[in-house]
């Protein structure tokens, strides 16, 4: 588990400090599409009473921290360039943002994190993930968001969390993977424009072909022929 967020103090006027570190990753379970979830550890002081958290967490992959195999780096061409310029192409890539509330709790708290998973190309994310064959993603996770607790006589109180709060974690690969194939067994998806669906609709219907499949294949062969 990678680094969490400083080790949870009270601020000048009694406000909780809050701290975030990630546990784990796995798939969620019958989800009706593709999700990952994230088990987040949140923690404050002992005797810091949290009535909830209005909480945004902004993920993002940190492509510069991982070395990558020659197969990755042909699959990455269109994101980050040619090899040998990645020590200034590579960039932190934006993920997802999520919103959720967490409920009360007194020292620290567990929530799941959902992220939605997609095969749609035309998001960066996406197409690094899809170029990856092993070892593991680094994540940055980014919280902000609104902090409501007990202050002194047990009235509501509000803050803002800190701006510096945040956590690292390592995601397997094969845990994106795993999560993918059991939606998309074997497969991939492409997004068309209209015009480019009709064409290639027009092409199959002429050849008589079954399947999408067959009508690229039909195309390739065409094509390297």
């Amino acid at each position: 588990m990678a680094p969490a967020s400083p080790s949870p103090t009270a601020r000048a006027g009694g406000v909780p400090e809050l701290s975030f570190s990630v546990e784990d990753a796995s798939a969620l379970e019958h989800a009706a599409a593709p999700t990952l979830r994230f088990g987040l550890r949140i923690e404050t002081d002992a005797s810091a009473r949290v009535r909830s958290i209005l909480l945004h967490t902004q993920v993002q992959i940190a492509a510069r921290r991982r070395r990558y195999e020659a197969g990755e780096e042909e699959r990455l061409f269109e994101l980050f360039g040619e090899p040998q310029r990645f020590a200034s192409t590579l960039r932190t890539l934006p993920w997802t943002r999520q919103t959720q509330v967490v409920p009360p709790f007194t020292g620290d708290a567990a929530v799941d994190v959902l992220v939605p998973c997609t095969y749609d190309f035309e998001v960066a994310a996406s197409r690094y993930l899809h170029a990856l064959d092993e070892g593991t993603v680094p994540l940055e996770l980014l919280f902000s968001g609104t902090l409501f607790y007990a202050g002194e006589g047990g009235l509501l109180q509000t803050a803002q969390i800190a701006w510096d709060r945040e956590a690292e974690y390592a995601l397997p690969v094969s845990v994106w993977r795993d999560t993918m194939d059991r939606y998309f067994p074997d497969t991939a998806w492409l997004r068309l424009r209209t015009e480019t669906f009709e064409r290639l609709h027009a092409y199959r219907s002429r050849r008589a072909l079954t399947s999408w499949e067959d009508a690229i294949e039909a195309l390739l062969r065409e094509g390297s022929g």
